[in-house]
């Protein structure tokens, strides 16, 4: 008797195999099966699983559950995407399942239909041409009506031409004047507009990526204003014209309306958005869109690397240093690195756009493996902004600013310019601190302190989210001494709007960005008018503000100690990027940075080299010690309610590694006939934040001078994690080239 052939399914469970069903009634399994979405019974639960593969049975078909029903008639994912998760979920060692899981759109995941990808366009009734001259006057649902009163509008060209036209356009259809149809034509959008004129840097850069032929990763180090987004459009409309898809990533949602406006303005074709701030239906149609070629560019932050390119023409990582591109929990992946592994894949080029490249990058740039694309001056007119080191010591501080910073900031309001002042800390004060006994409001569930929030009447904690209200007495002593230490956004702000109280002062960080389009919004709220944004580093990334300018950069000392062997260069990053948001029009730019410590050497270097210096001088340190990009790590972390478990867990992985290759040192694995360690094992240890939400914290750093050695012990290691009884005591997880020790 023939072994019937089983449907091998890719299931979202943290368990590293597949798991075998017999296919549902009727169905004899093929390839073509392969990337269809299947349910399945799963214990008491029916989860919807990716089918990974066929094959016959190997025990008796009366032990195996059948398949409950297909969820679609071709498969979703497939080819190059399929076959590059395939990888990802080898690299991160990650459960398949989990893998796939992570790359599709939460409707998908779970199980709803694939969404229509119709093109929609707004026009007005018969009913809304007759109430048109009756509409209120100067409102926003007459403004709208009157551009529909001509003819029907895309939905792409209505996000161009009036901001905020989704609420009038459902008012009018809630009456009955407007209604959404169907567009028969799906690239309605206005005709491309011109753009600036290249300078020969930029000339150069486009010459060069049209000149590629298939696969190659191009680093575009640009300074800042350097026009390295002329360059990704004319690399963009280049592909369009040859048919071909581009996808566009940045770093952060505040980024991508801005991104939106200019592309679409630019390119005359509809530009998709698809990132963690848009619902959830509205991303499915957009990876459904880009999966079935209609989406011709797609801009979105790091989840959209996952996004299907049947007509695949270039790929472009924005900001590309940027640490948000790193998924920090369930399946650690960088979205850099997994686009390089895509562009390849497809045989398409991939721009790497920074004007502080990760040292990564550079060093595989210097060593040939990439190609260097250099944009050395700032386009048009602008001129580098000019950079002061503000030596604060002895100095009397308001609100965190010194008195020199009160008054350039009031000379740059005075000749109608803008100001950023820039504080990477959010929330009135870090800490509240009784000054009679010493008393710290720390949080109950982590080790840390609360951050003060709302002028002092809040309390909360960044890392784990918990909230209390202010004491209003010390718990300790009972004194009244309770008094908010540091500075954050909420606090400058408060000194900014009483000293510059007739012009408008404006906060942005992650309290107030949470709403949809918050930033462009807060942004349009300022406009062309003096006034100044208190921000953290959401502020630093790619933001064309003409009017700026000024920039005071309080809280640089923070960054200079850190024990984190990446510290410098993210310092040093944001740095010189939010000093390049100033003085990017034909106003000259000024840059203060406050200090305690104005002789710090990162500083120096920075001042006197600028970035380049600064990175090959920290590439010659993390080559003598040891460190990424010279040698590769693994982070092995593990939680639970109690300290020993996580410790235990850790000390079995460590003894797995050592039973690999027996001639072994605490600091380093040796091979009977090497000389230098092939995995250097680091601990185990508590994290440097040993307990978080209620959670005892460990971990152990696996190092290797090759990525080839640290793997293969990877591949032994997390196979035998998963089946160890400790496994079931903790919670664990493995970052593969980790980007933050913590």
């Amino acid at each position: 008797m023939t072994a019937p052939v089983l449907l091998q399914v890719a299931l979202p469970v943290p368990l590293p195999h597949l798991f075998d069903y017999l296919p549902p009634p009727g169905h004899v399994p093929g390839p073509g099966d392969v990337g269809r979405r299947v349910k399945v019974p799963f214990g008491s639960r029916e989860l919807v699983g990716i089918v990974a593969g066929t094959g016959a049975a190997e025990r008796p078909s009366a032990e195996l559950r059948a398949a409950l029903a297909w969820l679609d008639a071709a498969p979703l994912l497939g080819g190059e995407l399929l076959d590059s998760l395939r990888w990802l979920a080898r690299y991160t060692h990650a459960p398949l399942g989990e893998t796939l899981a992570t790359a599709l759109p939460g409707p998908l995941r779970h199980g709803d239909p694939a969404p229509d990808t119709t093109s929609w366009a707004w026009r007005l009734t018969e009913a809304g041409l007759t109430a048109l001259p009756s509409l209120r006057a100067g409102s926003r649902p007459r403004r709208l009506a009157e551009r529909l009163a001509a003819a029907a509008l895309a939905e792409d060209a209505l996000d161009l031409r009036m901001e905020g036209w989704r609420e009038p356009a459902r008012s009018l259809a809630r009456r009955g004047l407007a209604e959404r149809v169907a567009s028969e034509d799906p690239g309605a959008a206005p005709a491309p507009q011109p753009g600036p004129p290249l300078n020969d840097e930029q000339q150069a850069a486009v010459e060069a990526v049209a000149a590629t032929a298939g696969f190659a990763p191009l680093l575009l180090d640009g300074v800042t204003g350097s026009g390295k987004t002329e360059v990704y459009l004319s690399a963009i409309a280049a592909c369009l014209a040859r048919g071909r898809q581009a996808l566009v990533l940045v770093p952060e949602i505040g980024l991508t309306p801005q991104t939106l406006a200019r592309f679409r303005a630019r390119l005359g074709v509809p530009v998709h958005a698809l990132h963690s701030g848009l619902a959830e239906g509205e991303r499915a149609r957009a990876w459904m869109a880009a999966a079935r070629g209609q989406a011709r560019v797609v801009v979105g932050t790091r989840s959209a690397v996952f996004v299907p390119l049947p007509q695949a023409g270039l790929i472009v990582v924005d900001e590309e240093h940027d640490g948000s591109y790193k998924q920090l929990d369930g399946i650690r992946y960088h979205a850099r690195d997994f686009a390089l592994v895509r562009g390849k894949a497809l045989g398409v080029p991939v721009i790497l756009g920074s004007a502080t490249p990760s040292l990564e990058t550079l060093h595989n740039a210097r060593g040939g493996r990439y190609a260097h694309l250099r944009l050395r001056r700032r386009a048009g007119q602008a001129q580098p902004p000019a950079v002061r080191v503000m030596d604060v010591r002895k100095r009397a501080l308001q609100g965190g600013l010194s008195l020199e910073a009160m008054q350039a900031i009031g000379q740059a309001l005075a000749q109608g310019g803008q100001v950023l002042v820039f504080k990477n800390r959010r929330g009135y004060a870090p800490a509240l601190l009784c000054h009679d006994c010493g008393w710290t409001a720390h949080c109950k569930r982590c080790d840390s302190a609360m951050t003060v929030h709302a002028s002092g009447r809040r309390l909360q904690c960044h890392h784990c989210g918990a909230r209390q209200p202010a004491p209003p007495a010390c718990p300790d002593c009972g004194g009244l001494a309770l008094q908010p230490q540091g500075i954050g956004t909420e606090r400058l702000e408060e000194t900014l709007a009483a000293s510059f109280a007739d012009v408008p002062v404006l906060r942005i960080d992650r309290s107030t960005t949470q709403r949809r389009d918050a930033l462009a919004q807060h942004l349009a709220t300022l406009g062309d008018a003096p006034g100044i944004l208190v921000g953290t580093q959401i502020l630093a990334k790619g933001h064309d503000l003409p009017r700026l300018t000024l920039v005071v950069v309080v809280g640089v000392d923070e960054g200079l100690f850190s024990s984190d062997f990446r510290a410098g260069e993210k310092l040093a990053q944001q740095l010189i990027q939010v000093a390049g948001r100033a003085g990017r029009a034909e106003r000259a730019g000024q840059v203060l940075l406050q200090t305690h410590h104005p002789g710090h050497p990162l500083l120096e270097t920075l001042i006197q080299g600028g970035y380049a210096a600064f990175a090959e001088a920290e590439l010659q340190q993390r080559e003598a010690a040891g460190f990424p990009p010279f040698a590769h790590m693994a982070l092995l972390r593990a939680e639970a309610m109690h300290a020993d478990p996580p410790m235990r867990f850790l000390h079995e992985a460590k003894a797995v590694i050592l039973s690999l290759l027996p001639a072994a040192r605490e600091e380093g694995v040796r091979r009977p006939d090497e000389g230098q360690p092939t995995i250097g094992i680091h601990g185990p240890l508590p994290a440097p934040m040993p307990r978080r939400a209620g959670y005892q914290r460990a971990q152990l750093i696996l190092s290797a001078a090759q990525r080839r050695s640290l793997h293969a012990a990877l591949d032994v290691l997390v196979t035998t994690l998963h089946a160890s009884p400790q496994a079931r005591r903790v919670r664990w997880s493995l970052d593969v080239d980790p980007v933050d020790l913590y």
